[in-house]
């Protein structure tokens, strides 16, 4: 089984374009037998035919890297904001090698997360249980990337990434379709931040799992309002609204 879903990830990331070597591949099989294993115990994924992970989980985490300036920027230290089961941070960090910070406010996921990246022997990523807000106090303007997937409003996504970015850096997120309103209300709340929209870019999954809109911003100014706002004011009081 394990050799059959290798085989299907290898396939489907080279109908994007992607090269992954066997071993990337069956690092990330591995990942998803430690995922699907832990979800008896602990709601890590509501997705568990282990086809539907491949495409659904790390194809589609995996999608960015088809975006030139993502796969161009030269990329060496990233954060994945709300990784779960390690969704898209431990993917990305397989494939790029880069240093990876994968935050999530549940901490019983970041030490799901921990033993999956230990047992696999994913040095250069690290879980880190905490507020998104609080994390960017201390660790401003620290990275290239941040990542994202489905797990907020973009303009909320924005204010978090913000102070996060160093200058030039990229906030990718991944949606399913967001309405024309999001993409305003955020296009609103980039320029507020200091960021600019670099493109909106379409993908269908394979077997027709679904459909991706990737929104990338770049980090091009300073924010006009002080960043981190208080814990929960992003949600409470967005931008660009």
């Amino acid at each position: 089984m394990k050799r059959e879903l290798v085989d299907q990830l290898l396939s489907e990331l080279a109908s994007f374009g992607l090269e992954c070597s066997k071993d990337q591949a069956e690092l990330m099989v591995g990942h998803l037998v430690l995922l699907i294993e832990k979800n008896k115990v602990l709601n890590l994924t509501r997705i568990v035919d282990p086809s539907d992970a491949i495409t659904l989980h790390y194809v589609d985490s995996l999608l960015p890297l088809t975006i030139p300036n993502v796969k161009n920027h030269g990329c060496s230290s990233f954060m994945d904001i709300g990784t779960g089961g390690g969704f898209p941070g431990i993917p990305f960090g397989i494939m790029t090698g880069s240093q990876g910070v994968l935050v999530d406010s549940v901490g019983k996921k970041i030490v799901a997360v921990n033993e999956f990246l230990s047992e696999l022997g994913l040095n250069h990523l690290k879980g880190v249980h905490g507020r998104i807000e609080e994390l960017a106090r201390s660790n401003k303007s620290s990275q290239d990337i941040v990542l994202t997937r489905a797990v907020a409003q973009t303009n909320v996504l924005i204010e978090y990434a913000t102070p996060l970015l160093m200058k030039n850096g990229l906030l990718v997120v991944e949606k399913g379709n967001p309405s024309d309103e999001e993409v305003e209300v955020a296009q609103r709340a980039a320029r507020l931040c200091g960021l600019t929209l670099d493109g909106c870019h379409s993908f269908d999954l394979p077997r027709q799992l679904g459909h991706r809109e990737i929104l990338v911003f770049t980090k091009t100014g300073s924010p006009r309002i002080k960043l981190p706002r208080r814990v929960g004011m992003a949600k409470s009081q967005p931008l660009g609204v």
